[in-house]
């Protein structure tokens, strides 16, 4: 029997087929599936969703597809909240990375923008996603569009906002903005004009290397040691890949500008390729990622192997342990740390620790941060997880002259040191992580060494993510099913640990289990659920906005590797137990 959504589905599918709107290769991709009603449903069951993260979805022709007609759907809406609110005149910035169709998407969009009468400042050529947020502030254009899918396979593509303070959509804006994009539900109302009309009436301007020497300017004035760098960098060897994507020229520029002389990059993912052709997921998380990399540093010898993804707003790094004579895995928690000791450590020592400091981490960054900051007097402050809530908080700093950000962290591999951006930067991220493995140089110890160090002062703190992905109807309804079953149900107790509490950012509220008392969260509303467990051991669950996907977060404190080790182990069994995914 036919459902009401396979009758949707199909009934757009032909619209499609015969709207003269749509160009004959997206309707031969379209016949090619006429007979697969499971393709067919999977493509035009939905409108590929405008979330708080913008679009990101499987390039194809279909509503529920990255192609060209939902990019000009999601920048007519874009337009027409940037219209209501009158803020045509500053303009917009793009950019976009080195998957398929990015710069036909940039120039899409750009072409929507100019055909409303807003400026739209398009990159030359493709660059990484911080340098579009530096770019936004410093034109002081009204907002910003990154077509980028970030770590995603090679058939993926996305569409991320931005607004002037250069970080992405936050409450209320996101949602307002998602109501404009809904709002355009007739594809013949969406504007476009040809590239010459736009250049001859001065909506499109094309930018590119004056911004990247005033990007670059920036960067270096995060150093703090300019002279540790000029004593070890003529020793320090350093491995790095781009990962096929944009980070390779900014990467190669600052590392060479401040004087770091041995820098190998690794040949075969140095160029962009859409096709990620060396590798199966271009992710700096992923150790196969570094196959490659840690080939080329055997063989030449490196301290430091370094890997950005393709968008370069994300670092993996590998280090050397002189013990074993192998190479390290650093989570993204552990190389955040180190930077951010470094950061607090020196600029204390040195007194140019700025008044009222701030450190600002997300719920599901390491605990380490927490232990970190009462070491140095700085103030921590947690935010809900996605890098646009670290960038809100300098907003939220300038506005109220509460408190001076010093750094930012996440877990997923991304950090920002300095407010030239308001996303995380790995280009940034490369300069102050290589900062540091100088001054590990000149101190006669490793960048692995350091973070046994930092380990042994403030405790062995060890994270981990489980991410389930469940695609199409049935998957988004069993992450919605988990949800339900934590929120309404939630365990009393993980691997022997008693849950003390449990944050549900969703309903705004944090209850504590032993009572039932409860008390705000103090957030914005998300549909995140929190437990945090006995003896400094928290797990959490949250399904991704951009992506048919549940990530399960956990995190315990050890008194060794060894011990951490086993605890978390113990933790994921027992969380991933409960929610039927062991």
């Amino acid at each position: 029997m036919e459902t009401d959504v396979v009758r949707q589905a199909r009934q757009t599918f032909e619209r499609w087929l015969g709207d003269a709107y749509f160009d004959d290769d997206t309707k031969q991709e379209l016949l090619a599936i006429r007979n697969d009603e499971k393709e067919i449903v999977d493509r035009f069951y939905r409108d590929l969703e405008f979330g708080t993260g913008g679009l990101r979805g499987v390039i194809g022709a279909g509503t529920n597809r990255m192609n060209v007609y939902t990019v000009r759907k999601a920048t007519q809406g874009l337009a027409d909240y940037i219209l209501q609110n009158h803020a045509e005149e500053k303009g917009v910035v793009i950019s976009y990375d080195s998957r398929h169709f990015s710069p036909e998407f940039s120039m899409e969009a750009a072409l929507c923008l100019a055909a409303n009468g807003i400026h739209a400042y398009l990159f030359e050529s493709l660059r990484p996603t911080p340098e579009l947020s530096f770019a936004l502030r410093h034109l002081g254009a009204t907002a910003g569009i990154m077509v980028t899918a970030s770590h995603n396979p090679p058939e993926y593509n996305g569409y991320k906002v931005y607004w002037e303070d250069g970080a992405q959509i936050t409450a209320p804006r996101d949602r307002e903005i998602i109501e404009c994009v809904r709002a355009v539900t007739d594809l013949a109302r969406v504007r476009t004009i040809f590239e010459e009309e736009a250049r001859s009436r001065g909506l499109l301007t094309i930018i590119g290397g004056q911004i990247d020497d005033l990007y670059m300017e920036q960067l270096k004035k995060q150093i703090i040691h300019p002279e540790i760098i000029k004593e070890t960098a003529g020793n320090l060897r350093i491995v790095y890949t781009p990962l096929h994507g944009t980070g390779l020229e900014p990467v190669k520029r600052i590392l060479k500008e401040l004087g770091f002389a041995n820098v190998f990059v690794v040949p075969e993912q140095a160029d962009p390729d859409p096709e990620f052709t060396t590798l199966a997921y271009p992710n700096p998380e992923d150790p196969a990622a570094f196959e490659l990399a840690l080939a080329l540093a055997r063989e030449k010898q490196a301290d430091v192997v370094l890997a950005t993804d393709p968008d370069a707003d994300r670092l993996g790094i590998y280090a050397l342990d002189r013990a074993s004579g192998e190479y390290v895995p650093f989570t993204g928690n552990m190389s955040g740390m180190l930077i951010a000791e470094y950061i607090l450590r020196e600029k204390t020592k040195m007194g140019t620790m700025p008044a009222n400091p701030a450190l600002v981490k997300t719920i599901v960054t390491t605990n380490m941060a927490d232990v970190l900051t009462d070491d140095y007097g700085v103030t921590l402050i947690e935010v809900l997880t996605g890098f646009k809530y670290i960038g809100e908080q300098i907003k939220f700093f300038e506005q109220d002259h509460s408190y001076h950000y010093v750094f930012g962290l996440e877990e997923s591999y991304g950090c920002l040191a300095g407010t030239h951006a308001r996303d995380k930067d790995a280009v940034v991220a490369v300069m102050c992580l290589c900062e540091v493995a100088a001054w590990c140089k000149a101190n006669g110890i490793t960048l692995w060494d350091q973070m046994l160090k930092l380990y042994e002062k403030y405790g062995y703190f060890k994270e981990d993510l489980y991410t389930v992905t469940l695609k199409g109807m049935s998957g988004a309804g069993k992450i919605q099913e988990i949800m339900d079953g934590l929120r309404n149900d939630p365990p009393l107790e993980l691997a022997g640990l008693k849950v003390l509490r449990l944050r549900d950012y969703q309903k705004g509220e944090i209850t504590l289990l032993s009572d039932g008392s409860k008390e705000p969260s103090g957030l914005p509303e998300s549909n995140v659920l929190y437990f945090d467990l006995e003896n400094d051991s928290w797990c959490c669950a949250r399904p991704s906005g951009t992506e048919p996907k549940i990530k399960f977060y956990m995190g315990v404190k050890g008194v060794s590797l060894e011990d951490a080790d086993d605890k978390l182990g113990a933790l994921k069994e027992a969380l991933l137990t409960a929610v039927g995914q062991a």
